[in-house]
């Protein structure tokens, strides 16, 4: 295993899907993650994208934030910085912190996504917590399904029903923003 924090996503992971009772082939089923690729991720062999981590989140019934909140085990209610998970994804150069407390009923989630980079998240990822963009230095596109919305410094949005949604950074700055989530009754 690379690293203590892919090592605690690759537990977490497995005993979210042991917890729902799922063998490997359901979850794979489920997902549309290859189930070779959801052996590799369990032993703590290979980091997953953030793609990946959405797709199987989504399976198992957790947002993204609660899945890193997990990893965490027991937190204070005063997530220091120095404290804060940060993951990022292999593939992409998405940086993911977790900046709120885990285990509280709003999520907040700090990303920094590189000049051109675009990651896409399933229908299903979106579909168990509300989510708000707040862009806090540069640009971003977010594709809601079919819809585009260009986002600016200081814009806040608030996704509509769950349908597949696409971060994009089309220029050649980094864009940093916060992600709100918080569970749907």
């Amino acid at each position: 295993m690379s690293d203590p924090l892919t090592a605690n996503i690759a537990a977490t992971l497995r005993t979210a899907r042991i917890d729902r009772d799922l063998s490997v082939n359901a979850l794979a089923e489920r997902s549309g993650v290859s189930r070779a690729m959801i052996a590799k991720i369990e032993r703590g062999d290979v980091q997953p994208t953030a793609v990946l981590l959405g797709r199987l989140t989504a399976a198992l019934g957790l947002t993204l934030s609660e899945l890193f909140a997990r990893t965490e085990g027991e937190t204070p209610r005063l997530a220091r910085i120095a404290d804060q998970t940060v993951w990022v994804d292999p593939t992409t150069g998405y940086r993911r912190r977790s900046v709120s407390p885990a285990g509280g009923s709003v999520q907040l989630v700090e990303v920094e996504l590189p000049a051109g980079a675009e990651v896409s998240y399933p229908a299903e990822s979106f579909a168990l917590a509300n989510h708000q963009i707040w862009v806090l230095e540069g640009s971003l596109r977010f594709r809601e399904g079919e819809v585009e919305h260009d986002l600016s410094s200081g814009d806040c949005l608030e996704l509509g029903a769950s349908t597949p949604g696409t971060y994009w950074n089309p220029t050649e700055l980094p864009c940093r923003y916060l992600v709100v989530l918080s569970r749907r009754r």
